[in-house]
């Protein structure tokens, strides 16, 4: 991939997605929050190409991947005025079919394409198919963090936010802000376990799975971007100091610190 194919695409982004404001300023607020994701997405998976040294090339295919990652959440919006998967449309798939069917890629050669492609299909899977390799595991893997590295800046604005207006909130999936954490949430993080949107019963539930995200980046530069930005401590502080939650914050930074260390390859 030449430079002149990823001006080409960031082109083609903008112009497609200008096409979704209108007169409905919910779905413009709604667009602008996911077009602003995609370009700091952009940022954060150059960011981890450039700790793990990747080429020229290679940081293009993974800023492209990173442009296109969400490309299916416009129309899922537009069509469902909801970014929830489960009631509407799962939005990686829908990316994969929009780049398909507008053949976004075809300046590209067609292996690059497909890993492009699928890259954005399994993106915001919850496991990663068993027969994914090579360079398409290597790009799924640093879209998957890129991502998450950007939507913990979105949650914590979100949560600044819903300090000074708890009436005005739209990241908190609707679950009740109660001081406690449900001990079936606990018990998986101090596992290490992945936690589900659905076992999910208070707000402190949600932050306490996304302090756990941790344990699920693929790379340490991903983990090193986060001590930079400080946004675990962020997250952990907005939590309720009990036995459990300390236990689980200290747990989460020294897992932090051991993969940050030094010595250790990104």
């Amino acid at each position: 991939m030449e430079q002149r194919h990823l001006h080409e695409l960031r082109d083609w982004f903008e112009e497609y997605v200008a096409g979704f404001y209108g007169d409905d300023e919910f779905i413009n607020a709604n667009v602008k929050l996911r077009e602003d994701h995609t370009w700091r997405t952009c940022q954060e998976i150059l960011y981890i190409g450039n700790k793990l040294g990747l080429s020229a090339h290679q940081k293009r295919v993974a800023e492209v991947i990173a442009l296109f990652h969400d490309i299916g959440r416009f129309e899922q919006f537009v069509r469902f005025r909801t970014y929830i998967d489960a009631v509407s449309v799962h939005h990686s798939l829908l990316g994969a079919q929009i780049l398909r069917q507008k053949r976004v890629l075809e300046s590209l050669e067609s292996q690059q394409q497909e890993l492009i492609i699928k890259a954005v299909e399994y993106h915001a899977d919850k496991q990663l198919p068993q027969d994914l390799d090579g360079p398409c595991l290597m790009f799924t893997k640093l879209i998957r963090d890129a991502d998450k590295l950007d939507i913990y800046y979105m949650v914590l604005r979100h949560y600044r936010q819903y300090k000074k207006n708890p009436q005005d909130s739209s990241l908190g999936l609707g679950l009740p802000d109660h001081p406690e954490c449900s001990p079936h949430v606990v018990r998986k993080l101090l596992r290490r376990e992945s936690v589900d949107y659905g076992e999910l019963r208070t707000l402190n539930d949600l932050k306490l799975m996304q302090l756990g995200w941790v344990y699920h980046a693929n790379f340490a530069a991903t983990l090193e971007r986060l001590k930079e930005s400080r946004f675990l401590e962020m997250l952990a502080g907005s939590l309720p100091s009990t036995a459990d939650t300390e236990t689980i914050k200290q747990r989460i930074f020294s897992y932090v610190d051991d993969r940050t260390r030094p010595d250790l390859v990104p």
